[in-house]
């Protein structure tokens, strides 16, 4: 499914967590693994100083590529290491389209200080702007986070994003053998209780019912066997999480048209709760032409 994957990585606790789940993947698909760390010049701290500052930065980031790059060697991945200055997405992007990868494995943060290149900021601008799958890793869960997976979530509107999700999943399951769950949350928190929010309530459900039949026939099209079905009622967020929990998911996949408009699942609503607060990887996909790469 996937031939290289690339691992950013300021060497943070949170990164050092996404990169066992990024090895785990990339010893799956015997892909290659590059590991980048990026010496941000982007911020006025170091561009004013330059010099000794950026060779501390490159120094740290040598010590930080070679360190995972041997990690990744122990688990017999084959490996690509390198150091670069630059803003840190646009150059996670930028290697991305020159080294051809097929996947982005991130961390939902990273951390403070001379290290600092993958703050959530980061992740969400790769995730808007990048034109493979990136996976964002929640380093702060409680579960033990496994690939390959036996249940993969995909959560779906009905839009051209979730339709590219629904696309995703599909493989990642035929890839893996995983269960591939389908599931709409209809939104009901804002609906009262007089006569037009129950009309209004009962339109959503009908169209809930298309949107799951919709993505079926595509699945039942496909080879895949195993499938699972839902809808519920509530706050997407919270039901997704719900959803999470109870089928014991170990992916989701969710997707994004544009470079901000996550429909329903909009990223700063729905979906930068779900990045921050999943207890297992997301993988995002989004259109390749839509938006810019800046």
């Amino acid at each position: 499914m996937y031939d290289t994957i690339l691992f950013p990585t300021d060497g943070s606790d949170a990164a050092e967590s996404a990169l066992e789940y990024a090895l785990q993947i990339a010893a799956e698909h015997e892909a290659t693994m590059h590991i980048l760390n990026v010496a941000d010049t982007g911020r006025d701290s170091v561009t004013t100083i330059r010099g000794e500052v950026i060779d501390v930065l490159e120094t740290e980031g040598e010590r930080i590529v070679a360190e995972a790059e041997q990690h990744a060697k122990d688990e017999g991945v084959s490996v690509v290491s390198t150091v670069l200055q630059g803003d840190p997405h646009k150059t996670i992007l930028d290697y991305s389209k020159q080294s051809d990868i097929d996947c982005i494995v991130m961390p939902t943060h990273g951390q403070r200080g001379i290290k600092r290149i993958l703050l959530g900021s980061v992740t969400e601008r790769v995730i808007n702007t990048a034109t493979v799958p990136v996976v964002a890793v929640n380093p702060g869960g409680d579960r033990s986070l496994v690939y390959p997976p036996k249940h993969v979530l995909v959560p779906t509107d009905g839009s051209r994003g979730a339709e590219l999700a629904v696309t995703q999943g599909i493989a990642v399951a035929n890839a893996t053998g995983a269960t591939l769950h389908l599931l709409h949350v209809v939104e009901t928190g804002g609906l009262g209780l007089d006569a037009r929010s129950v009309l209004k309530e009962g339109e959503l459900t009908e169209r809930a019912n298309e949107i799951i039949a919709e993505a079926t026939e595509r699945v039942e099209e496909t080879s895949l066997d195993s499938i699972t079905t839902a809808i519920e009622h509530g706050t997407p967020s919270k039901e997704i999480r719900a959803y999470i929990d109870e089928h014991q998911i170990d992916l989701a996949v969710m997707g994004t048209h544009g470079q901000t408009d996550f429909s329903r699942y909009a990223m700063g609503g729905v979906s930068a709760k779900i990045i921050r607060t999943s207890p297992v990887p997301v993988t995002w996909v989004r259109e390749p032409d839509a938006g810019s790469d800046e």
